[in-house]
């Protein structure tokens, strides 16, 4: 192009299109400050999800405050009044007794499971008797009034519980505070040297006709399920199906017990990277 003035038009040129940029720059800010800011970034795992420690969390969650979790309280210990009353229209040649076990049946330790799960953590010993020791827990729906009114009819309760000699002080501080009957220290049988409660449950039937078992973990019915494979346990409860519900009176528990142990082959050495794809192992899909 002819231009008399080369050097004074491409400087003019060059302006033009600074000019030209900075009001396209200047528009895009503009329509940015208007717009809905992006969301803030949420804080972010710093450790690898467990599905050991989380499962915890969430079943404590539901143990904490499903309506569901209370009605199925109620409703274990609805039945096991029916069935103390019919035992006590018939003739015995022994006093009468129940068994019970505490956790999970009687009294509520899931703030334990909670505590150790925010800190990314499953079951520990001593966090477990810190807690214990405390004699805080909670009582399960409708179990301080059935053993009260076992206790009002006569009937001696026994806790056969698996927590150690060293946690009875705190347990039964626990106990007596809820005001449950027959807490003291020879109605209550701790975990000595093993957790079969077999021997402890033998103690009680020399003298005593027990009418009901109450407990979360089968274990605490019978040593037929004690440290087997979950397909062994499946096949005794089918052979103990008449018991359930009768003699036998299941609390609900989600957070632990036999079923999980069995999950770990009977064996809690593994880590939780381990335990993960053994429970994911067992579990069904599509």
């Amino acid at each position: 192009m002819n231009n008399k003035y080369p050097t004074a038009y491409s400087g003019f040129f060059m302006m033009k299109q600074i000019f030209k940029i900075s009001a396209i720059t200047i528009t895009t800010l503009l329509v940015s400050c208007n717009s809905t800011p992006p969301p803030k970034e949420t804080h972010k795992e710093t450790t690898e999800s467990s599905l050991m420690v989380d499962g915890k969390l969430w079943s404590s969650a539901y143990q904490q405050n499903a309506a569901e979790y209370k009605a199925l309280c109620f409703q274990a210990y609805n039945i096991a009044k029916l069935r103390l009353d019919q035992a006590l229209q018939k003739d015995a040649n022994k006093a009468l007794a129940i068994i019970t076990d505490v956790d999970e049946t009687v009294l509520d330790n899931s703030p334990n499971s909670v505590y150790q799960g925010l800190q990314g953590k499953g079951y520990e010993s001593e966090s477990w008797k810190n807690w214990t020791a405390k004699g805080t827990a909670d009582t399960l729906a409708g179990s301080k009034n059935f053993f009260s009114y076992a206790a009002s009819r006569g009937v001696t309760v026994f806790y056969v519980t698996n927590r150690g000699e060293d946690e009875v002080e705190g347990t039964l501080k626990n106990l007596k505070d809820f005001d449950f009957p027959y807490a003291d220290i020879g109605h209550i049988l701790p975990k000595t040297t093993t957790s079969d409660k077999s021997e402890r449950r033998e103690k009680v039937l020399k003298d005593y006709e027990v009418v009901l078992y109450i407990g979360d973990n089968l274990g605490d019915f019978s040593h037929d399920f004690d440290s087997k494979p979950s397909s062994e346990r499946n096949s005794n409860v089918e052979k103990a199906s008449g018991q359930f519900g009768n003699k036998f009176i299941v609390l609900p528990n989600f957070n632990y017990g036999g079923w999980e142990k069995a999950f770990y082959k009977n064996s809690y050495k593994w880590t939780d990277a381990q335990k993960d794809s053994l429970i994911k192992s067992t579990m069904k899909s599509y």
